[in-house]
């Protein structure tokens, strides 16, 4: 009995101990959810602006670019995958990941060959484990993204583009990642980027009617410099998104295991003192026998 006396109060420290650090872990998350999301908020005008700006010569100009051209077969696609380089997130990347394979399935249907860029360890990881190819990889940079990391991706993906699926690019490019959409929800969230398709909302702002607009020099100048910003853009939005869901999918884990903790440690508690209790009664039993057999003996 009082070996599991032992065993109850051992288990009951690790318990203890355990929370205390899923408890520090969560508070660290919901300082750094904060930060992320005013990254996100602080990105938004810029990629409003840029999306309008490149909207507008896409639309009032009648170039045939390259960037917005719809291929006539597409061969080769490029799906970013955006995970987190560290785990204790819940479904965070597992979801992400099962989004990307369910996409690449999708693409195969239709004739179209996946090849995958990957953004954080998880995702590396998950590909080096099975054994599956990879373009190319990015980690390191997925908690607090900088915007350094955004256009060496956009550059990577941009001269993949431009090479084409004949010549060993790609002819499509798709994002996949974790879009932030409350303390509690984080959803995958798939856009295609390249050829070019605009996924801005249409609220007021993008639905009003655009002036009448003169490019200096030309139309196809202004595209050539808009729009590798417009994907740097866009790419850094996803990677603010993602890194605002898994701080946010990080500190839900983390409060999912403190509370648990606090299971263990009631239930370890009960059955301790339900141990403690009986090995009482045993000792009073055997106190209460034995002066019994005492005193039947005289």
């Amino acid at each position: 009995m009082g070996a599991q006396l032992r065993v109850y109060k051992q288990k009951i420290s690790s318990a203890q101990t355990t929370k205390k650090i899923t408890k520090a872990m969560e508070l660290i998350a919901a300082s750094r959810i904060q930060k992320a999301m005013a990254r996100v908020r602080a990105s938004s005008p810029f990629a409003r602006a840029v999306t309008r700006a490149v909207s507008a010569v896409a639309t009032h100009s009648n170039i045939d670019h390259p960037l917005t051209r719809e291929p006539e077969t597409i061969r080769r696609s490029a799906v970013v995958i955006f995970s987190s380089d560290r785990g204790l997130a819940g479904a965070f990347n597992s979801q992400i990941l099962r989004e990307a394979l369910q996409l690449a399935e999708l693409l195969r249907a239709e004739g179209r060959e996946p090849v995958f860029y990957l953004v954080g360890r998880k995702a590396v990881g998950y590909f080096q484990f099975r054994k599956m190819d990879s373009v190319e990889q990015w980690t390191g940079d997925t908690d607090t993204p900088q915007f350094h990391t955004a256009e060496l991706i956009a550059g990577s993906l941009l001269d993949a583009f431009q090479r084409g699926g004949e010549q060993g690019g790609v002819d499509e490019i798709h994002l996949v990642f974790n879009r932030f959409v409350s303390m509690m929800t984080q959803e995958p969230e798939t856009v295609r980027l390249l050829p070019l398709e605009l996924v801005e909302s249409a609220d007021a702002a993008s639905a009003a009617v655009y002036p009448l607009y003169e490019f200096e020099p030309d139309a196809e100048t202004v595209l050539d410099a808009l729009l590798p910003v417009y994907i740097q853009s866009r790419i850094f939005n996803a990677l603010l998104q993602s890194s605002a869901a898994k701080h946010a999918a990080t500190q839900k884990a983390m409060k999912s295991a403190s509370d648990n903790a606090d299971k263990l440690i009631t239930d370890y508690t009960r059955l301790r003192n339900n141990a403690r209790q009986a090995e009482i009664t045993q000792q009073i039993a055997e106190i209460v026998g034995g002066a019994d057999a005492l005193a039947s003996g005289k």
